[in-house]
């Protein structure tokens, strides 16, 4: 009684699971394969690596099933028929997703590889490229030698010419020295003159005044005026 209600119910569950995978009934469908090719797949899935290995393995797990649910060392009952199930099911989704998410990988791997390559092309010219840039400062030394040179002379003549500005600054700020020099003395003289003039004028003008003296002028002139007659 026990056996017909598990069966039942096993009947009944695998009934539900194949409404639920209608969908990807007819989709398989759309797509299936000869039954030659199927049957193919399904052994070459085996473990072994011929055909009597793989038909061995399948005899004895079949022959092992058999015998422990012969012996009730192994008993049929919801939880196995659950399993067995799920077990199906996973298949089917493995069957159809694995395509696409072998498609899938390989798109990645590609893509990851392709970004690989290129990165690695890349790197590769800009090494090149940072070589052929090294290459070109190979002379860099006699140029950094001659720019010495240059900063040398350079520096040495900027040096001369501070110094023959100098020299110049020194030579006009005596010019301006030794002029303020001669304007003063020549003011010092002009005053001495015109100090000594006024002086000798004033004592003139004194002596013009005394008439002892107006008197002795007064006399030569009259003899030079009689020394120029008696010429005549």
């Amino acid at each position: 009684m026990s056996l017909a209600r598990v069966s039942f119910r096993a009947a009944r569950q695998s009934t539900i699971g194949l409404r639920a995978f209608q969908p990807c009934a007819v989709r398989l469908q759309s797509s299936q394969v000869e039954p030659k090719a199927k049957a193919n797949s399904i052994i070459d899935a085996l473990p072994g690596n011929n055909i009597l290995s793989k038909t061995g393995i399948v005899a004895t797990s079949v022959a092992g099933a058999v015998y422990a649910i012969s012996n009730e060392l192994y008993v049929v009952n919801e939880e196995s028929i659950l399993l067995l199930t799920f077990a199906g099911t996973v298949g089917v989704v493995a069957k159809v997703l694995g395509p696409l998410y072998n498609e899938w990988a390989s798109s990645t791997i590609q893509n990851i590889t392709d970004i690989l390559n290129s990165s690695r092309t890349k790197h590769v010219e800009a090494v090149k490229g940072r070589i052929d840039q090294v290459g070109n400062l190979k002379d860099i030394v006699s140029t950094t030698k001659a720019l010495f040179e240059l900063s040398k002379e350079t520096a040495q003549l900027e040096a001369e010419a501070f110094a023959l500005k100098q020299q110049v600054d020194i030579a006009a700020e005596a010019k301006s020295v030794l002029d303020s020099w001669v304007r003063y003395e020549s003011q010092v003289r002009q005053l001495e003159q015109q100090q000594l003039a006024s002086s000798v004028i004033s004592k003139v003008q004194e002596q013009l005044k005394d008439p002892k003296f107006q008197q002795k002028v007064l006399l030569q002139s009259l003899e030079q005026v009689e020394q120029v007659f008696a010429k005549k």
